[in-house]
């Protein structure tokens, strides 16, 4: 338990006065009530909307407190230009009770007299970030230190509340996770540590909204957008990418020197702090852009999940039309648009009460960059119903990721006279088996049916016609060239290199197996050692070298690359010192000069220490 202790110059005969000689934030009793024990007892980490307890010690020889008789104004303040208009500054005098909707607080004085308990409700619609509290006794202000305030899925007045609590601990609470990619005939999940209540990492979350450009700019009028979800996720679909501003991570799709491989990735934690230390971080591809925003927007209380889609389209004219272009040869002309093997993005939780209530719940955001939006790479928030029902006119960017999942497919070639002629096509290739991790469990579950209705049914081509109709006025009011896109090239669970006898070109192709096993050697006990074994079948018919494993697990260790030479068989026995009770996962990665990233994963169950 944390004490904030403060003395003031209060005297004991001041009118109305009291002297405080000490301020308890109670963080242990507030945590656990507002879901944020997770993050430790070392600060005050809130939820908005819901009221939490401050205790006064009051100095001996102290005036005594008298509810109504005391006259107590609470200050609290956010951000570097605090103003009540901005509701980046509220003040509040004690009531009988606290409110739900507003900035509130109620005391009461325990029988010794010498300790008063003051219960402070925030507004629903505060802004999130950093605050202090002070207390105001006639003009003499005393600080009772600092708080984060959050997003409250909890909380039915903000506008992310989730009302099912298993949604809830699995969109808000859950550290790890899992991510799909391959192909939609072989679609293949890898796990995934979002560790967003790692030791830190919430400091950087908010350096990540303190660092864009909009704060740089206008660090007022940021500061209050902060209480918007839709406004917090749209500046992290700019800032997770590193196009525009110093954001968290470069993407590269090629040549990965000077970095690391996307593929090596397995939690957000070492990304995020290599950023806060070093600034955008080399390298990364969707999958990797979506997990990082995905442990942002959890760690900063706003529900949100990774999805992957197979089949993604790449629409760079705007016009709702995959065209493959091909001469009279059938060589295919470069450029143009584009179907991917797999896109990955997030969809976040929250109310649109600039669209209307019929387009709450979940919204897509994309911070892969590849296309610009009002001038800068970030896509979304989109809701998934407007996309399912083609109403692309909604805010943001509905169009491009309507196509992403609904485009039409349309072969053309080029005749000698420069004319296209279509000779094929398909209205069913984009957007299949639209997946996500389910909830409470590791299994896939697919949520195509969210983004759109049966291919080729009735329901689906009549809302693709809706959707010209609407992307084409968009388009009359829309600035061209907005759609010069950067994509990736298809990375799958695992690659292999090879080289092909008398020739200097490397061929690389990749492929989903299962081959690496972990086992957890003995129990595990909190701050007691215990060994995992990780095992490696060695498939093709050549020796491996440069091996490492690499294992994480929030709770359990750090990264901890570990060597081998294996001719058929890679072994090796890693020690660690669970830190966290409980249900825990520890995550594998093998690398080599042949086989590189591939993943598993165990559950942890850690107990109770009995020394």
């Amino acid at each position: 338990m944390r004490l904030c202790t403060q003395k003031n110059n209060f005297t004991a005969d001041m009118s109305g006065a009291v002297e405080i000689e000490r301020c308890d934030l109670d963080v242990k009793t507030n945590s656990r009530k507002h879901h944020t024990e997770l993050f430790g007892e070392e600060r005050l980490i809130v939820r908005r909307g819901q009221p939490f307890t401050v205790i006064l010690h009051l100095s001996p020889g102290s005036k005594e407190f008298t509810p109504g008789g005391t006259g107590f104004t609470l200050i609290v303040e956010t951000g570097p230009l605090p103003r009540k208009e901005s509701d980046t500054k509220a003040s509040f005098t004690l009531s009988d009770s606290t409110s739900e909707t507003e900035w509130s607080a109620s005391a009461t004085s325990d029988p010794s007299r010498k300790t008063v308990s003051v219960s402070i409700a925030s507004s629903p619609n505060a802004p999130i970030g950093l605050y202090s509290l002070e207390v105001d006794q006639d003009g003499q202000k005393t600080s009772l230190g600092q708080f984060i305030l959050l997003f409250n899925a909890w909380c039915p007045g903000d506008a992310v509340h989730m009302r099912s609590e298993t949604k809830r601990q699995e969109y808000v609470l859950a550290q790890h996770g899992q991510v799909y990619r391959g192909t939609h005939k072989r679609i293949k999940g890898s796990p995934w540590n979002f560790g967003q209540f790692e030791a830190g990492i919430l400091d950087i979350c908010l350096k990540i909204l303190d660092d864009n450009p909009k704060f740089v700019s206008n660090a007022d009028q940021d500061c209050s957008g902060r209480r918007n979800p839709v406004y917090v996720s749209r500046v992290l679909s700019a800032m997770i990418n590193s196009n525009n501003d110093r954001g968290v991570l470069v993407g590269e799709w090629g040549e990965f020197s000077g970095g690391v491989h996307p593929g090596v990735w397995i939690g957000s934690g070492d990304i995020l702090r290599q950023w806060a230390e070093s600034g955008p971080v080399r390298y990364g591809q969707c999958w990797v852009f979506a997990a990082v925003a995905c442990t942002v927007s959890r760690a900063l209380g706003i529900p949100c999940r990774v999805v992957t889609n197979f089949g993604s389209a790449h629409d760079t004219d705007a016009n709702l039309v995959i065209e493959n272009l091909y001469d009279e040869d059938g060589k295919r002309i470069s450029g143009g648009d584009s179907v991917w093997n797999f896109h990955v993005w997030v969809d976040s939780w929250m109310t649109r009460p600039d669209l209307g209530q019929e387009f709450d719940g979940w919204q897509t955001s994309d911070p892969t960059p590849q296309e610009t939006s009002e001038g800068v790479f970030c896509c979304g928030p989109a809701p998934v119903k407007a996309i399912k029902e083609g109403e692309l006119t909604k805010k943001y960017d509905a169009p491009f990721i309507f196509a992403e999942v609904n485009a039409d497919v349309m072969d053309l070639v080029q005749l000698s006279n420069g004319e296209f002629v279509k000779f094929s096509g398909s209205t069913k290739s984009v957007g299949r088996f639209i997946s996500t991790k389910a909830v409470g469990s590791d299994d896939r579950h697919d949520i195509t049916h969210q983004y759109k209705y049966p291919e080729g049914s009735k329901e689906e081509r009549q809302v693709y016609e809706k959707a010209q109709h609407h992307n084409k006025l968009q388009q009359r009011g829309a600035e061209p060239g907005l759609h010069l896109k950067v994509w990736f090239s298809f990375h799958c669970s695992c690659m292999y290199k090879g080289w092909r006898a008398n020739t200097v070109n490397i061929a690389q192709f990749h492929v989903s197996l299962d081959l690496i096993f972990a086992t957890l050697l003995g129990e595990a006990t909190l701050n007691q050692k215990v060994a995992a074994e990780l095992t490696l079948l060695n498939p093709l018919p050549e020796p491996l070298q440069d091996c490492s494993f690499t294992i994480e697990g929030v709770g359990l260790t750090d990264s901890k690359p570990i060597t081998a030479d294996p001719k058929q068989e890679a072994k090796a026995s890693i020690e660690f010192t669970p830190s966290t009770a409980g249900s825990c996962v520890l995550l594998g990665n093998f690398d080599s000069n042949r086989l590189k990233n591939i993943k598993s994963f165990i559950n942890v169950t850690v107990k109770e220490s009995n020394l």
